[in-house]
């Protein structure tokens, strides 16, 4: 069971969306940021001041979400098994429910679909600069 009492709670769960959003934020950054370099190199630059910018970015957006059930926006509570902290994932109402929907939307279908596009396209690219090379 759940040792501590519910603001521990609050902040446990907190933490681990936060962090969790900002590593599949980052992961999401990392292969846009390298489908660009490798499919248009043109745009592909980046520098120290776009990676602030990117990392800054990544935290804000996570931190958006993470904070939005300490504004009644959903909510954090205790896992079914009762030994850790999460979001609430029973909706008990229609706020709930849109959290829930938004944080599945934005935070990890939108996520994984760059994520594999970045990469399908990747693949792509070296497939293709592939064919070119056996041809010449």
């Amino acid at each position: 069971r759940w040792l501590f009492d519910q603001a521990v709670c609050t902040l446990y769960a907190f933490c681990g969306v936060l962090f969790g959003l900002c590593s599949l934020g980052s992961l999401t950054v990392l292969s846009t940021v390298c489908c660009l370099k490798v499919c248009y190199p043109a745009y592909g630059r980046c520098c120290h001041g776009h990676a602030m910018a990117l990392l800054l970015a990544v935290w804000a957006y996570a931190l958006a979400f993470a904070t939005a059930p300490l504004a009644r926006w959903g909510s954090y509570g205790p896992e079914p098994y009762g030994t850790a902290c999460c979001i609430s994932w029973e909706a008990s109402s229609r706020e709930a429910t849109l959290y829930i929907l938004a944080l599945f939307i934005f935070c990890y279908v939108l996520p994984c679909l760059l994520i594999v596009v970045s990469y399908a396209l990747i693949l792509w690219t070296v497939r293709v600069s592939r064919r070119a090379v056996r041809q010449h």
